[in-house]
């Protein structure tokens, strides 16, 4: 083997196939927060914004959230719905609800 084909051994690893890769389009609850007025509708007093409709699949950290915000997205991070929670807001989640 070692004759015919040196290159054999010392080949590593794999490629992974591009379908297994997920892309995630994220947004700050900073950025949510500043751009809001003008995404979202009035729902029990608090402003609706829905992430999936808009393209997002993950709502991130960082910024301040000022506003009482109702959001529905497909994932986020904790600091994200602690910040939501704090200012009187609410995340919906697909798979589960957090209030």
């Amino acid at each position: 083997m070692i004759k015919y084909e040196p290159d054999y051994f010392g080949k590593k690893g794999f490629t992974s196939p591009k379908s297994l890769k997920r892309k995630v389009n994220a947004i700050n609850a900073g950025t949510l927060d500043e751009i809001a007025e003008k995404l979202s509708t009035k729902k029990e007093g608090k402003l609706f914004i829905d992430l999936e409709s808009l393209g997002y699949t993950k709502l991130l950290g960082t910024g301040k959230v000022t506003k009482p915000l109702t959001v529905k997205v497909r994932s986020c991070s904790k600091s994200a719905a602690e910040k939501i929670k704090e200012a009187g807001g609410q995340i919906l989640i697909e798979s589960e609800e957090l209030e």
